[in-house]
């Protein structure tokens, strides 16, 4: 009877400050599209269905479940399963009704509640319910990757309201982003994962809900996916005009190099191309000069957030931030990208880089306000110095910077002893650098070089992507490649990123080791803010203090998506905020057949 009371009393909590049920939200401001829309501005809704696109991958897969750390699931994967929201790819933190018909924010934010479809089906023809999204929302938050638990840590109960309405409780109103982050959640079939084992790897196609089923397989090696024709969700606003390609197929390969001949022969139909010496020289062959194979550089209005090198602050040796600094200082990226890049990227200063959240000049108005709060545990100069990374002349000369990262060494109780820098006990300075692609190490060992010039004893060790995935989940490593993304309204993934409660979970996302107080307090504060002036002063303040810990070698980014495909496909003439979103393309017969027909007669 206590139950039925209680679940009584929330369930009549809910109704008395529910808002009207919806088609979509969006974190600050309302969605841009009516109710009433027919289907998103960025597709062509005539799309002709049919053909099939090949892709490639580097690496592996062993598993169809993505969803936990055992095994190695594939890219792609999720387009097995439906959501409760489906994300507009041209607004900002907006999602519009997919499995859930409505969606019902409470005025006190204290709640959320989706009303399902009653179309809405898994593949072998049965109902998705209430209980399904329960089901998958506690397996998720108890077996799943370690982020589930932090993504859903503001959830105090979920309740099934019948068969098709799902009431999430808060345990309290500052977490903005919470509802968008639960209707992004994937729904998964209980009936379905009741006679296997949700933490270990799933080596058979898993029964989905999304526009594609797993056609067929081969580990390690090839992997298809096959439209699913009666689809319950094919018109739906934000499906119809997408998902246009009856086969999407992916080749994996062990070596990079060896997917970018594949494509060049015409193995491979699309890739989009993230080495800059490899598109500025390996894009010249006969296939592009007879016009059968397109490369564009694609305008995208995406936040950069921040790549580089991120040291690991569990191991001794960098714990120390001028040890940090230093490292920072001594890398050349003028040199680099001159030599390297072919002059393609600029520097990354911020966190929030491309972002109307990247920091300017010297903390001011309201980002002060919330700085001086700790001006006592942080680093003085984040008031009195605007952080800029060095600039040297691309030379390869640059003696300055390294005598500025000597200094700062030598005032961290290094020196060089034998040409060797050592600690006070004779301890060399030494540690590895860890990476997952070979194509890479043209970036790392010119690096290691400058810093053997220091007297630093640096290796670059290359794995493969499977043993590099195990490495970085268990945190075993010293030094490694990696990027923190960021949007224009970053929220909960920063928690993942940077706080003291992500630090230990294996599989975490915080690689730097980060634990502070005061990234904390600011973190919480950019998830909780409630308009865009106060998120801006916190994400700046925030800003401001990952820059001064240089928990990273900052490297570069680009505001371009670059592309390369065989002429076979059509996509809308409309630009798209990211640049480039395959799912809106389709096969053009007429240039197949043309195109198919060239590659035959080569």
């Amino acid at each position: 009877m206590r139950a039925i009371a209680a679940l009584l009393a929330t369930l009549l909590s809910f109704a008395a400050h529910a808002e009207t049920p919806t088609h979509g939200i969006t974190i600050l401001g309302t969605p841009a599209l009516p109710a009433d829309f027919p289907f998103f501005p960025y597709v062509n809704p005539d799309a002709p269905k049919g053909g099939e696109v090949t892709l490639s991958a580097v690496g592996t897969f062993d598993s169809f479940n993505p969803f936990i750390l055992r095994g190695t699931a594939p890219l792609g994967v999720n387009r097995v399963w439906e959501s409760l929201l489906r994300d507009s790819a041209d607004e900002i933190a907006t999602g519009y009704g997919a499995i859930a018909e409505t969606v019902e924010v409470a005025a006190d934010r204290l709640s959320v509640a989706f009303t399902l479809r009653p179309q809405a089906r898994f593949h072998d023809g049965t109902p998705i319910t209430a209980e399904d999204v329960v089901w998958t929302f506690e397996t998720l938050r108890e077996k799943g990757r370690p982020f589930y638990r932090q993504f859903y840590a503001d959830v105090a109960a979920v309740v099934a309201v019948g068969p098709s309405r799902v009431v999430f409780r808060f345990k309290n109103n500052q977490n903005r982003e919470l509802p968008l982050v639960l209707g992004e959640m994937p729904i998964l079939p209980k009936h379905w994962w009741a006679s296997r084992d949700f933490t270990k790897p799933l080596t058979e196609p898993p029964l989905g809900s999304g526009p594609y089923r797993v056609d067929r397989f081969e580990f390690g090696r090839s992997l298809a996916f096959r439209r699913v024709a009666d689809w319950w969700g094919r018109d739906l606003p934000v499906n119809r005009g997408m998902y246009n390609f009856d086969t999407i197929r992916t080749e994996f390969f062990r070596d990079a190099t060896v997917a970018l001949e594949a494509f060049k022969v015409g193995q491979i139909d699309f890739r989009s191309e993230n080495i800059a010496k490899q598109w500025a020289t390996a894009y010249d062959f006969p296939a592009v000069q007879r016009g059968l194979v397109r490369k564009e550089e694609l305008r995208n209005r995406l936040p950069t957030g921040m790549q580089g090198f991120v040291m690991n602050t569990r191991r001794a040796i960098f714990k120390d931030a001028r040890v940090r600094q230093a490292l920072a200082v001594a890398f050349d990226f003028e040199w680099a990208n001159k030599n390297i890049f072919y002059g393609a990227y600029v520097r990354t200063q911020s966190y929030f880089a491309n972002s109307a959240l990247e920091t300017t000049g010297l903390p001011q108005g309201a980002e002060l306000d919330l700085l001086d709060r700790y001006r006592a545990q942080l680093p003085p100069e984040i008031f009195t110095q605007e952080f800029r990374l060095p600039v040297t002349d691309g030379s390869g000369n640059n003696r300055e910077e390294l005598r500025t990262a000597f200094a700062l060494l030598k005032d961290a109780g290094w020196q060089v002893k034998d040409r060797k820098l050592v600690d006070a006990g004779g301890k060399p300075f030494s540690f590895e650098i860890l990476l997952a692609e070979p194509a890479f190490e043209r970036v790392a060992l010119p690096y290691v070089q400058t810093l053997n010039r220091l007297g630093i004893e640096a290796r670059v060790r290359t794995v493969d992507p499977a043993q590099y995935q195990r490495l970085t989940d268990i945190y075993d490593f010293d030094m490694t490649v990696t990027v923190f993304a960021s949007g224009d309204l970053p929220g909960n993934e920063l928690a993942t990123y940077w706080t003291c409660a992500s630090v230990q979970p294996e599989g975490g996302d915080n690689l730097a080791g980060v634990c502070s107080p005061v990234i904390d307090a600011l973190v919480n504060q950019v998830i909780t803010a409630t308009n865009r002036d106060d998120l801006a002063a916190a994400a700046h303040a925030l800003d401001h203090i990952l820059q001064w810990g240089w928990y990273m070698v900052p490297h570069w980014h680009t505001r371009v998506t670059r592309a390369a495909w065989w002429d076979r496909f059509a996509r809308p003439d409309k630009p798209i905020r990211p640049g480039l979103v395959l799912d809106t393309w389709w096969l053009d017969a007429a240039h197949a057949a043309a195109t198919d027909a060239a590659r035959r007669g080569k």
